[in-house]
């Protein structure tokens, strides 16, 4: 299970959000996307990293990005996370892990001395052509807007 490369097109996929509607790679052309790929809703990390992406989702906007989460949680779960935190942007459930495993974020982690399989928590940039422009697979959960937006003022 490879993970895409910077500067070569981003995996196609086509998964359902919190509403049942369908958002692939190819609605998104034309559009910067952040696709955050995250273990589980309402969790403290992934809810940090949600909030903290709520928060500045203004700034990325301005930046012309979409941002968008995955996890393998399902659609009712999604609707719960969002209400409860009011998150301003779309959340994929990927319960069969196609898109997880396709952007190469499924693997062995750590918790607590226990090993197991989970998501790696994995945010990819896309520019409008869907093309890779940024991997950060070191998040900060309570600062990953600003390490996006770090990002995206290297690319100018």
């Amino acid at each position: 299970m490879n993970k895409p490369i910077i500067g070569r097109q981003a995996p196609d996929f086509s998964g359902v959000d919190q509403h049942g509607r369908t958002i692939s790679l190819q609605d998104l052309k034309g559009k910067k996307v952040v696709l955050f790929f995250y273990p589980k809703d309402d969790t403290p990390g992934c809810t940090a990293e949600a909030c903290d992406l709520r928060d500045n989702e203004q700034a990325l906007a301005a930046q012309g990005y979409r941002v968008i989460g995955v996890s393998p949680d399902d659609g009712a779960s999604h609707r719960k996370f969002i209400e409860k935190f009011d998150l301003p942007f779309d959340l994929i459930a990927d319960t069969d892990l196609n898109i997880i495993k396709a952007y190469g974020v499924w693997g062995l982690k750590k918790f607590m001395g226990r090993e197991y399989e989970g998501v790696l928590r994995t945010t990819f940039l896309l520019d409008e052509k869907g093309v890779v422009q940024e991997i950060i697979d070191k998040v900060k959960t309570k600062e990953h807007a600003s390490q996006i937006l770090a990002t995206t003022n290297q690319h100018g």
